[in-house]
């Protein structure tokens, strides 16, 4: 029997529930389970080889889970109602470089099925919103990186779809381009769109994302907003970031309940004052400590704390 809050959750912009994938030997993914809600910005976080890649390749309909349901609201994801239903932009620049920008957005309107005036109108409407209109019928190949990143984001969302995932979408822009791709978004979600958001980049997660899933070694293993991840990993407890240099620096961080990470020790202390005592002890240990920074924990010092790992590791 399916309760009234399980046939809530399949009808959900998304719903994974109870997924796993293995490749040979290798679990790609372990028992995942995640609801996106209705127009919610949805962070997904993972380091290198922690299944993410394989969780966005399902929810697409490229991969097909060993156990488990994908559902795209209501429909199974590999299905035609679903693709329909969702707008997937890639990492990877997906266009043709020989053609214009109208061109390619002609070109993948008809992939998904539009024609006649609701193609038309629905290219307008991409090259307004994705700042392109004056090089509409330039070749892509002569754009800059930043507008080959938003027609690519144009691109994936010309069908005007319900539900927009989008994998690193700001990758190797500059920062007026990530600030106009911020605004894209922003105005996507304004007109209803539900987005599940993947990004290397720790401040993006905490401006765009409503609620953020931590992915690692194939499980999700936090879920939660940003303060309440933060609250659940710290409580009231500030973070010491110390760029130390010195041999066994990895053995004095371990000793004094921290990590290493390129030369970074991190720490969690109760009070500022408690530093001291880290100072102390690395240099009685010959450690160096070129800069220290204390804070309150962000999304970054909790990935760490439940990773150990950098998130581009």
């Amino acid at each position: 029997m399916i309760t009234t809050a399980e046939a809530s959750d399949r009808n959900a912009p998304l719903s994974v529930r109870a997924v796993s994938k293995r490749y040979g030997q290798v679990t790609a993914l372990a028992d995942v389970s995640v609801t996106v809600s209705e127009g919610m910005c949805f962070g997904l976080l993972g380091p290198n080889g922690a299944g993410k890649s394989t969780l966005i390749r399902s929810i697409v309909g490229r991969v097909r889970p060993d156990k488990g349901t994908i559902t795209i609201l209501g429909e199974r994801a590999d299905s035609p109602a679903a693709r329909a239903a969702l707008g997937w932009v890639p990492q990877d620049l997906a266009l043709y470089p020989a053609l214009s920008p109208r061109e390619n957005l002609d070109t993948f309107g008809r992939y998904q099925g539009l024609t006649g005036k609701t193609l038309t109108d629905a290219i307008a409407w991409c090259l307004e919103w994705a700042g392109l209109a004056d090089r509409a019928n330039a070749q892509v190949k002569t754009l800059s990186g930043g507008m080959k990143r938003r027609l690519n984001l144009a691109a994936g969302i010309v069908h005007r779809p319900k539900l927009v995932l989008l994998d690193e979408p700001t990758v190797g822009v500059d920062p007026q381009s990530r600030n106009r791709i911020f605004e894209m978004i922003a105005d996507l979600r304004s007109r209803g769109a539900t987005i599940i958001y993947t990004t290397h980049y720790m401040e993006e997660a905490e401006r765009l994302c409503d609620r953020i899933a931590i992915l690692d070694r194939a499980r999700i293993i936090a879920e939660g907003t940003k303060d309440e991840l933060i609250t659940h990993s710290f409580g009231g407890r500030y973070d010491i970031v110390m760029h130390v240099t010195g041999e066994g620096a990895a053995d004095w961080a371990s000793a004094e309940g921290g990590t290493l990470t390129d030369g970074r020790a991190h720490f969690s202390i109760a009070r500022p004052i408690d530093m001291a005592g880290l100072l102390t002890s690395a240099e009685q240990r010959g450690i160096e400590v070129i800069d220290v920074i204390l804070r309150r924990p962000n999304l970054e010092s909790v990935f760490l704390k439940l990773t150990g790992r950098e998130l581009r590791e």
